[in-house]
């Protein structure tokens, strides 16, 4: 199902493409990235040496499955500028999000990598029914994330008037939106259900608000939540798709028209489903982990990525592209907290900072109304575990609260607790993870 005729009209040639004209534009992009990487980042260099391929072996799409994959951690080895393609100087702007560790995994962009992002983006608008002239109240958060940023220029790109108003503020945020009257709003599920709440607290009624529009991402959310908001809000709900080493949101985006899984823009990212334990590529349907190689990235290509995520790839029906199913769940221990990477060996490095703790620690993830929220329980060390008075361990606890907001950036409650107070599995191991929130459940 491809999109109707008034509409074609107005979207990019490749979006209406054939399959035949995508695959060789993207085996056209795919060689000169593989030797954009090649000659000019020395982890790829190594990497491809040592698994044997050089970027001339790629004479089909098939031929990527011979190339090592990229994964977090070699972002982390070569913090900050390893993974660089051009000369720093050559560099227009540099995001970072969440790593394993205190220091961020960074990404950087020349001046024609923010303009391929834009307009990935505003395609993604476009796609949820956005034209040039609405407006567009962003309230994904600014700086180093890049949903913020990347939302705002898309918006701008498309030739929208954009709100930045950024995360937090929920009164002043129901203020803007009645003041300003936006057509769209970026924000993430779960605060969209905050803002609702908000508007029916001041005694409104959001599905007056002049809202018509909602692109949700940076967090995976059923149908059901999809339903609830388009209910209560009285809008669209689509589902936006990005990650900050790939590029940022705007990789895939659902359109209005079907609301049936994100659309990769097939033509800047060449997805690939794979089996997360053996690395082999599975055919389209299957569910797996899913790979992104960037096809026109300059500052920092990449080379199948291994997001973690699981999903399968769909056919196209609104566009010439392939689409993404939800997002059943990780391959890896991260979690996503309000929009927020965690990963538990983050926490625990903080932890071991404090000489009091001990290494044995569970992160408990509920639901708080529509927010999620993350306890840490900790326990202190054997040989001070009786010596700790209750205000000596609130103390810690809420230092660790104050480190993990700061290094990690999401808002936690610690509590620290006796020696042995934390169960342990068969195997004599402190369950790391558990996660009360309600699950997503699997694609039909």
């Amino acid at each position: 199902m491809l999109a109707p005729t008034p509409l074609r009209s107005r979207l990019d040639p490749i979006e209406v493409a054939s399959r035949d004209e995508i695959q060789a534009l993207q085996l056209e992009r795919l060689r000169t990235t593989l030797r954009r990487a090649y000659e000019n980042v020395p982890h790829y260099r190594a990497a491809f040496d040592a698994a044997g391929v050089r970027p001339e072996d790629c004479r089909s799409l098939a031929d990527l499955a011979r190339f090592p994959f990229t994964t977090k951690k070699d972002l982390r080895d070569n913090y900050p500028y390893g993974m660089f393609a051009v000369p720093r100087e050559q560099v227009a702007r540099v995001h970072a999000s969440s790593g394993t560790t205190g220091k961020p995994t960074v990404v950087g962009y020349t001046r024609n990598d923010i303009e391929t992002w834009a307009t990935v983006v505003a395609r993604s608008i476009r796609a949820a029914g956005g034209r040039p002239g609405d407006i567009v109240h962003v309230a994904y958060g600014y700086g180093l994330f890049t949903g913020g940023l990347g939302a705002h220029y898309g918006a701008e790109k498309l030739g929208c008037t954009v709100v930045p108003m950024s995360g937090g503020q929920t009164e002043k945020q129901v203020q803007l939106i009645c003041d300003f009257k936006p057509d769209i709003i970026m924000v993430t599920p779960s605060y969209m259900l905050n803002l609702i709440e908000e508007f029916l607290r001041q005694g409104l009624d959001p599905v007056e608000s002049s809202l018509r529009i909602g692109i949700f991402g940076a967090e995976p959310w059923t149908d059901a939540m999809r339903g609830e908001i388009e209910a209560r809000a009285g809008i669209d709900a689509v589902d936006i798709y990005g990650l900050s080493e790939v590029m940022g949101p705007g990789v895939a985006s659902e359109c209005v028209e079907s609301k049936d899984g994100p659309v990769i823009w097939e033509d800047h990212f060449y997805p690939e489903i794979i089996d997360p334990e053996t690395g082999e590529v599975l055919p389209d349907g299957e569910e797996g982990e899913l790979v992104f190689t960037s096809l026109t990235k300059e500052a920092m290509p990449v080379i199948r990525y291994r997001t973690r995520d699981l999903t399968r790839l769909l056919p196209p029906t609104s566009r010439s592209m392939r689409r993404i199913g939800k997002i059943t769940g990780r391959s890896d221990d991260m979690l996503i907290i309000r929009g927020v990477n965690v990963f538990p060996t983050q926490i625990e490095e903080l932890i071991l900072k404090n000489d009091k703790l001990a290494p044995i620690y569970q992160l408990v993830v509920t639901r708080d109304g529509h927010l999620d929220k993350l306890d840490v329980l900790v326990e202190a060390r054997p040989e001070v575990s009786n010596q700790l008075t209750t205000t000596e361990s609130e103390g810690i606890g809420r230092a660790l609260e104050h480190a993990v907001k700061t290094y990690v950036g999401v808002s936690t409650k610690v509590r620290v607790l006796a020696s042995h107070s934390i169960e342990r599995t068969a195997t004599g191991k402190a369950r790391r993870v558990v996660d009360k929130r309600p699950k997503i459940a699997q694609p039909a």
